[in-house]
């Protein structure tokens, strides 16, 4: 049994190696240590860009029902 946890230890720390490699490039560059924190947020930009885009779309088209009854919960 212990076998079989080194195992899943050796694993990881084999799949996990380029994250330890960024951690150690923070001494020299805190911009490229965190490039991977900077790619999700420019992802996370441009998904909140496409969604904004869609609700103008939408409400150009006036596709949405803006009635007091459209919602039970408002009138």
């Amino acid at each position: 049994m212990k076998d079989f946890f080194e195992g899943i230890e050796d694993l990881f720390e084999l799949l996990l190696a380029p994250l330890d490699e960024l951690r150690a490039l923070e001494l020299d560059s805190w911009f490229l240590a965190n490039g991977l924190n900077w790619i999700f947020m420019a992802i996370g930009f441009l998904a909140f860009l496409y969604w904004m885009k869609q609700l103008k779309t939408f409400n150009d088209n006036n596709e949405e029902n803006r009635e007091s009854t459209s919602h039970s919960f408002l009138g």
